[in-house]
């Protein structure tokens, strides 16, 4: 199914049966809701609004609201329907001799109408208009909220129209004035209020749509950034190796490498681990795995000096780095899931930890 350019798909779904036996049951006089589904046809097309039909049958709300559909439309403001029914079944509208209404039929391959009907409903459709109805529209409702597809639910008329608004009360996120819009009394402007609602629902859900897909665009250039950030600082870490001189008097270049190749690592390793992570930040994970790197290095030269307080007379930086830039690595790799669990480690039975941390709490207790 095709969209136009600034022209979204409105679904109507719903019926007007009176010999059907409805829960909750169809409020208000008949004939006035009937007229108030053409009305609501009428502002869709000057709204400019395209309709998606799946019933062409004469009680159901389709035929009703694409009747004042077809009859608003005109020369200047187009308007185009298109058809969804099941494969096997007939879908016939009555449209008069001259019509500025484009109806394009789209048979689904599946034979069940509930396929089609649900398919369509989560897949193509920006808005859906329930009016009356049934199990079906009350279904449709629930869906829609749930998967955030702008509904117009007409309550004034019951049916399931009215529980979908009641449901609308109660998880949705709409404003009480737009709530009592919805279960407002029909009125010679309700139609348009009504239809202007679901137009700036429509518009705040694309707005959110397009934030979402800008913010998952940013995490996408983060993250590319990040792993290309991890690369060069580890081939700038194992470039360290052959740049290394062999055993000898520590020079300011040699304690350089030594030093810096392991926290370069580090930094590999915190970014790499970070990439795994559904929300990046590489740059703070960098800054971590720097500060891991450091601790780690330093407590590993201070170690040896303490075993061989020759160490820096006789340094063989080449043999040492590849220790450490490994150590490094693996330092800055593992440091956020060890502070993790860190965090998340149950205290101790017993433990008071606001005295432990509180000022004073070297002090004997009394």
């Amino acid at each position: 199914m095709i969209r136009r350019d600034g022209r979204p798909l409105i679904a109507v779904v719903g019926s007007l049966d009176p010999t059907r036996t409805y829960e909750p049951v169809l409020r208000g006089d008949p004939a006035e809701a009937r007229a108030a589904c053409g009305e609501l046809g009428e502002a869709l097309a000057r709204s400019g609004c395209d309709l998606v039909l799946f019933s062409s049958k004469p009680d159901y709300a389709e035929a009703l609201v694409a009747a004042g559909y077809v009859a608003a439309s005109s020369a200047e403001k187009p308007g185009r329907i298109v058809a969804k029914p099941p494969q096997r079944q007939q879908f016939t509208l009555s449209l008069p001799a001259e019509t500025h209404v484009e109806v394009e039929t789209v048979r689904d391959t599946s034979p069940e109408w509930e396929i089609a009907f649900y398919r369509t409903i989560l897949q193509d459709v920006d808005g859906v208009i329930l009016v009356g109805g049934g199990r079906s529209t009350l279904v449709t409702g629930v869906v829609t909220i749930a998967q955030r597809i702008p509904v117009l639910p007409v309550s004034v008329f019951g049916g399931g129209a009215e529980r979908v608004w009641i449901q609308l009360d109660r998880g949705g996120d709409q404003e009480p004035d737009d709530i009592a819009l919805l279960g407002a009394p029909w009125g010679a402007t309700s139609a348009t209020k009504l239809v202007d609602y679901l137009r700036r629902q429509i518009t705040r859900r694309a707005d959110e749509r397009a934030a979402a897909e800008q913010a998952a665009r940013r995490r996408a250039r983060s993250a590319s950034t990040g792993r290309a950030v991890a690369a060069v600082a580890l081939i700038a870490a194992l470039t360290a190796i052959p740049l290394a001189d062999g055993a000898g008097n520590a020079t300011f270049g040699s304690l350089t490498l030594l030093l810096f190749a392991p926290m370069l690592a580090a930094v590999a390793g915190a970014v790499i681990w970070d990439s795994f992570n559904t929300d990046q930040h590489w740059a703070l994970a960098a800054v971590r795995g720097l500060g891991a790197g450091v601790v780690t290095v330093l407590l590993y030269v201070a170690s040896q000096l303490l075993a061989n307080p020759t160490l820096l007379d006789v340094l063989d930086v080449r043999r040492l780095l590849f220790f450490v830039i490994p150590l490094g690595f693996v330092a800055g790799l593992t440091f956020d899931l060890v502070y993790h669990k860190l965090r998340s480690a149950p205290d101790l039975p017993g433990t008071d930890l606001t005295v432990l941390t509180s000022p004073g709490s070297g002090e004997k207790a009394g």
